[in-house]
Parts: structure tokens; sequence; C-alpha cells
């Protein structure tokens, strides 16, 4: 019996043993990066990617700030920024985002003489080989009111 209990031991160690040499085998080939210059680029991320300004007077002029973040290994680049109309304006405060680092980016938003649901984008364009551009939105629910 006691013989029986060594070799089931013995057997179970050498499952444990080859399980482990397998998946130690298999460790470096998904840990690694598609290729090495996928690890030292830019990786663009923006924080909140959507903000609604909530109920907003029509001609008033309303503001949020939105974080540019680079989870990359290499400078990040900002490139341009357009927004798809003339009562929205972005302006990053700087062009270049060190790895790691972060830049604000100022959106401000007009409502003039709009009414109801207005929804507006912001294109950043950068050095982001994955995301070379990314979108994001801000939106307001227009009232009358306000000056005319």
């Amino acid at each position: 019996m006691k013989g029986t209990r060594v070799a089931w031991a013995l057997v179970m160690a050498g499952s444990a043993v080859s399980a482990a040499g397998a998946v130690g085998a298999e460790a470096p080939l998904t840990a690694a990066p598609a290729s090495p210059a996928a690890a030292v680029a830019p990786r663009i991320a923006v924080e909140p990617t959507v903000f609604d300004f909530g109920r907003v007077l029509q001609h008033k002029t309303v503001q949020k700030e939105f974080t540019i973040r680079n989870h990359g290994g290499a400078e990040l680049v900002i490139e341009r920024v357009s927004t798809t109309c003339g009562c929205t304006a972005a302006l990053p405060a700087s062009k270049v985002v060190k790895p790691g680092g972060s830049t604000p980016l100022r959106v401000s938003l007009e409502t003039r003489g709009a009414s109801g649901k207005l929804t507006r984008s912001v294109l950043v364009r950068s050095n982001d080989p994955a995301r070379p551009s990314l979108e994001l939105k801000v939106e307001a629910t227009v009232v009358e009111g306000g000056p005319n």
C-alpha cells in the first residue's frame, strides 16, 4: 500500500511539472508584443470620450477639459485637432506628450440659437500607429433663454 502511495505521488508530481513546463513554455509567446515597434510606439487615450453638459441656455458657451494620455513607450505627437462645427473649439495644452504623461484638451461649445439635443465631435489626429484618429463627443440639451 505504501508503495502505491509513493508511485501515485510521483505520477502526480510529474503531471504538475509537465503542466508547469507547458505553461512556462507558452508564456513568453503570449506575453511578447506583436512587434518590437509596437512596444515603443505611442498609444493615445482620452478621458472621458463623451461628456454631456446637460441642460444649457441658448447663447451660452460651456467648457470641458478632457485629458489626453500617452500609454505608449514613445512620444505622442498631436498632429491635428478638428471639430464638426464652428460652434465647437478644442485646444490641447501641448502637442507632444511624453510616455506615461498627459496633457489637457480644452473643449468649448457655443449653444448659439440652437434648441434641443446638440451633439458635436472633436477629432484628435496623432502619430499613434494603432489609432491615428480618436473621436470624442460633447453633448448638451439647449433650452430657450439667454440674450438674443
